[in-house]
């Protein structure tokens, strides 16, 4: 049988980053294909193994980056997913994480905060989970629900979502200035493909776990949640931290996009192996003597 050749992106093109950003200006989520597999022309089976691929590439660069942060550096990246129920936010950390140093990464999972963290202000426990330098931190859900469910859930009232938006593009600004690339990626999934995928977690006893019956009372405010994520890309869509839609229908494209945004942020960054703060050939002298 003939070995299944792994397909690469065409090298004419521009880079993933370039066509996943979103323009500045207004935002109708509907004009991105759900389904599209962009930068992309293979089978999903030849998805699979591009992203497998991928995997010493990204993790020499991930090593590049965290010794640049042992040796005084200050520079780190900071990936954050955001998504409907379903979209793939766990998946992605899974398969693209998964091709990671788990020393490198910090990975980090927002659920509804605590009166505590209430009381503190809505960035405060973003701050607190914050990646060092030399490392990536992975948001599942990040400082945007404050945006999202607080807006359309009326958590809290207009007059305060509406000032977060520049709270959220002083802080990132803040961010950018201290050495944190932001990559922000909203994985984009139709309405159907959540509904199919809520029928198999259903269906199978081994997914119960995952399955939230809140999740049916989300899904039935779409349309809302649709807009809060339009004000959010679009109101905070900046020249240093963009936003980026991952059509996420197809898992396989969804996993290998996000995965390539973050091998090609790393490779813009181009962190270099420290030099050496000794002298080598001395080293080499003194261990021969051992």
């Amino acid at each position: 049988m003939a070995k299944t050749k792994t397909p690469k992106p065409d090298e004419a093109a521009d880079k993933l980053l370039d066509q996943l950003r979103v323009p500045q200006g207004p935002v109708d989520l509907t004009s991105w294909d759900t389904r599209a597999t962009t930068g992309f022309t293979g089978t999903k089976e030849e998805g699979k193994l591009a992203l497998e691929a991928m995997a010493p590439e990204v993790s020499d660069w991930q090593e590049r980056l965290f010794a640049e942060g042992r040796k005084g550096g200050d520079r780190r990246v900071l990936l954050v997913l955001q998504g409907m129920d379903t979209s793939g936010k766990g998946g992605v950390i899974r398969h693209g994480a998964g091709l990671m140093d788990p020393q490198g990464l910090r990975i980090t999972s927002f659920k509804a905060p605590t009166p505590a963290e209430k009381r503190r202000g809505f960035l405060w426990r973003i701050r607190q989970a914050l990646p060092a330098p030399g490392i990536i931190g992975i948001f599942d859900r990040s400082h945007y629900e404050d945006v999202l469910i607080a807006r359309v859930r009326n958590l809290v009232a207009p007059p305060v979502w509406n000032r977060r938006y520049e709270q959220i593009n002083e802080f990132e600004a803040e961010l950018a200035g201290a050495g944190v690339t932001v990559l922000k990626c909203f994985l984009h999934i139709s309405p159907e493909e959540q509904k199919l995928r809520l029928e198999a977690r259903l269906d199978d006893p081994t997914k119960h776990w995952k399955y939230n019956p809140g999740d049916i009372d989300e899904r039935e405010l779409w349309p809302a949640y649709a807009e809060a994520y339009e004000a959010a890309i679009e109101r905070c869509n900046n020249a240093e931290t963009p936003w980026y839609v991952i059509p996420s229908d197809r898992k396989w494209y969804r996993n290998w996009a996000v995965t390539t945004l973050l091998l090609e942020t790393l490779q813009d960054l181009n962190p270099e192996w420290p030099t050496a703060d000794f002298d080598v050939e001395t080293e080499k002298a003194r261990l021969a003597t051992t």
